[in-house]
């Protein structure tokens, strides 16, 4: 475990008492945001980030532990664990290096080599290797076998080359040359399955394509594998100078290993064929599927990271905040969906307007939605982005001109996974009388007021915040989000008697039915008035309420420190604070200049040092801060409501939605959001789109180019841009995509030029 640690600790770049300790505290239960938050003494500082790479190189070290002392148990029951074989499975670092190592040890079923090797024939393809002077069906007569079905030396032979095949094919430390030289020279190409062109337009990028393999980007890998998938692409690996029916590259490094050369000797023939046949029956599959599944995978991890980092925007976004909303969920033919909700999100009134074709009853709906206002002193209408969204927008737009009296800002909500929730069940239980329709309209208002509170509820995958998020592996992408909704929910901290359980539950140590129970407790008994109340809710005990008090808030309770993040277990550091100035709790919260005249080192303890106390100070500043920046909305131009109504040129306000590898797509009002390639995104290179925008940005953006008919629409950051202009291939920012490679013929067909065509490839790298 040691070993473990000191690994962790050295990728981190932290010291091994850190690891050691945040182990110690995972392993007993404490949470990421806990540790990050209310443990800095004990793991010396570490954050947020640092200890969730922690917890998965913990698991993956673990795991990675149990399958070596698995292959060690199984090599040593065969009676085959040598000395050297031991050394090189205990320093292996990988899983892949592990089965490498074991696989001529792997149980499997009876192949073609063992098959020979019963018949007799292991000390003829020993000899033949060894001593290549040696013509090869002179030896194999001695070693004719009618029992074993050896009838002739073209039989004895195929079973020599079937064992020395497999040898070949199960050296770990030639698979690792190979899979080096690959990783650097190798090519993902594809081209288009005859007769699939119609079908596959969506991949015409793809029909004919090519790129080194450690040079491919996530989504260009992802695009190809879904292309492959739905059967509309074929895919291989290549190299550059390999012809088809040539010899190539990778033959050399097999001969090479084994030390085969072509010199003209009697046995040089037929180690030559076994080379090639390692190579094209044995190794070159293996090797496409492990560099492929290689390739997938981190693909499919960075994918993961670009969807976490897009949602973590997403959920922190600004607030509009306590405020009585009216939330509109735009339709057509069904009408508007309209919910009212007060300043905690609380169900007032609801109904339906229908101020859209083909009813457009205007007026009608415009007298029903002012009254509304009115009645209930609504400051905020949240109109979703779905379809029919442009119509209500500027039907509201209307109504504001025909009742100026009205102090209401509108703002056009992204209501993705709001259907998800409406039909969800926590939505029928939540509001089991009312239609899947108004849940959204309800959902789409409370999203306006508190993103966080709202979004908790959907499961994050259906945000629809990612690139490619079904062509991954769902159970990381799960684990990964997961984790970004509990780092959110508890930076931002939460209101005790006004949280839904789905937010509860995603505070640091509460489960579900501990999040339900809290509900419970709080419908039956009023709402909590000090955090040590929580530990009289049922199968709520001292460990969860550790690891939960700090993030949870309540306002206008018995102690004002409830309402902080200040942890109850520190309320004696704040009583000390309180003694030493001489003034109740609630005259030093807030007072900037007394507290900032406080020499924290005065006040720490044995069990609280002076991270703790600093971030007290801190809190007590600004008791319950909310990190979330002001909020702020996008502001669409009249009359651009579709596609058809973009021109190259137009300069528009947007909403940024998602951030992918290749760009950002950017909300302008017309249904379809645009891509503004990384390219255009700034005049300066950038490597990630990321460092620009997130999700949620307000930005302005030129359109470059409308393609009606696919639904594109090419968008520039770069306002100076013109439409149609040529980039420069060396433009700063400028991506290419992958081309066709043309390859070029080998050299020659010898071992020795085979091996010499790999070995300049990788001198002219150095």
């Amino acid at each position: 475990m040691q070993k473990i640690f000191s690994q962790i600790a050295t990728e981190l770049n932290v010291g091994l008492n850190q690891v050691t300790a945040a182990v110690s505290l995972l392993d007993d239960g404490a949470t990421v945001p806990f540790i990050s938050r209310y443990r800095k003494e004990v793991t010396g500082g570490l954050d947020d980030g640092q200890l969730r790479t922690l917890e998965d190189r913990l698991r993956y070290l673990r795991e990675l532990e149990e399958r070596r002392s698995a292959i060690l148990k199984s090599i040593d029951e065969q009676g085959k664990l040598t000395p050297e074989l031991n050394r090189d499975i205990q320093s292996a670092t990988t899983k892949t290096e592990l089965e490498d190592l074991y696989l001529p040890y792997k149980p499997k079923r009876r192949t073609k080599a063992q098959i020979a090797i019963e018949a007799g024939l292991l000390p003829l393809a020993d000899l033949l290797l060894e001593d290549p002077s040696r013509t090869p069906e002179q030896e194999a007569e001695a070693f004719l076998n009618s029992e074993h079905n050896i009838n002739d030396v073209k039989a004895a032979l195929e079973g020599a080359r079937f064992i020395l095949m497999e040898r070949f094919a199960e050296d770990a430390h030639l698979l690792a040359k190979l899979r080096d030289f690959l990783n650097r020279e190798g090519l993902l190409t594809s081209a288009i399955v005859p007769g699939k062109e119609s079908e596959g337009e969506k991949f015409r990028d793809y029909f004919e394509y090519s790129e080194k393999i450690n040079k491919v980007p996530s989504h260009r890998a992802l695009a190809v594998f879904r292309g492959r998938n739905e059967g509309i692409l074929q895919i291989n690996l290549t190299l550059d100078g390999d012809e088809p029916g040539q010899p190539s590259a990778c033959e050399g490094i097999v001969a090479d290993h084994f030390n085969i050369l072509n010199q003209g000797r009697p046995g040089d023939k037929f180690l030559a064929e076994v080379v090639r046949w390692t190579w094209k029956v044995k190794l070159l599959t293996h090797m496409e599927t492990e560099l492929f599944g290689q390739l997938r995978e981190q693909a499919e991890n960075e994918a993961i990271n670009v969807f976490a980092k897009n949602l973590k925007d997403l959920l922190l976004a600004a607030p509009a905040g306590p405020k009585a909303t009216i939330g509109l969920d735009p339709g057509l033919r069904t009408g508007v969906k309209v919910a009212v909700i007060d300043a905690t999100g609380k169900v007032l009134d609801h109904g339906a307007i229908f101020p859209t074709p083909p009813q457009n009853k205007i007026k009608e709906s415009e007298k029903i939605l002012a009254a509304l206002c009115q009645k209930y002193n609504v400051e905020l209408i949240a109109i979703g982005n779905g379809t029919a969204s442009r119509e209500t927008d500027r039907f509201v737009a209307g109504m504001f001109k025909q009742y100026p009296e009205l102090k209401v800002q509108k703002v056009v909500v992204n209501e993705s996974g709001a259907s998800v929730y409406s039909a969800s069940e926590f939505a029928a239980k939540e509001f089991p009388d009312l239609d899947v329709t108004i849940r959204g309209a309800i959902s789409i208002a409370r999203r306006l007021q508190d993103p966080l509170a709202e979004l908790v509820k959907i499961d994050p995958k259906s945000i629809g915040v990612g690139q490619y998020q079904h062509d991954v592996s769902q159970v990381a992408l799960s684990r990964q989000l997961d984790a970004v909704v509990e780092d959110c929910v508890n930076a931002v901290g939460v209101d005790l008697n006004t949280a839904s359980a789905p937010l509860l539950s995603r505070v640091s140590g509460l489960t579900a039915s501990m999040a339900s129970n809290i509900v419970e407790y709080r419908q039956n008994n009023g709402g909590f008035k000090d955090r040590k109340e929580l530990l009289k809710v049922t199968r709520l005990g001292p460990k969860a309420f550790e690891q939960a008090a700090g993030f949870l808030r309540i306002m206008n309770g018995d102690n004002p420190l409830d309402q902080s993040g200040v942890h109850p277990e520190s309320y004696d550091v704040v009583n000390a604070i309180v003694a030493r100035l001489q003034k109740p709790v609630t005259a030093i919260i807030g007072d900037h200049k007394t507290l900032r005249a406080l020499n924290a080192a005065e006040f720490t303890s044995e069990q609280f040092g002076l991270p703790t106390v600093k971030d007290i100070l801190s809190e007590l500043e600004k008791p319950g801060r909310d990190p979330r920046p002001e909020f702020k909305t996008a502001v669409f131009q009249e009359g651009v409501e579709e596609i058809k109504d973009l021109r190259p040129g137009m300069i528009l306000e947007g909403t940024v939605t998602n951030v992918t590898n290749f760009g950002a797509f950017v909300d302008v009002g017309v249904h379809q959001d645009g891509l503004v390639h990384i390219s255009a995104m700034s005049h300066q290179f950038i490597d990630d789109p990321a460092k620009v925008v997130k999700a949620g940005d307000i930005v302005k953006v030129k359109i470059m180019e409308v393609d009606v008919a696919r639904k594109r629409i090419g968008m520039s950051m770069r306002l100076d841009d013109q439409p149609g202009e040529e980039k420069s291939e060396n433009k700063p920012g400028n991506r290419s995509s992958g081309k066709v490679r043309q390859p070029q013929p080998a050299p020659s067909n010898t071992m020795a030029a085979l091996f010499a065509k790999a070995q300049n490839k990788q001198k002219k790298r150095l």
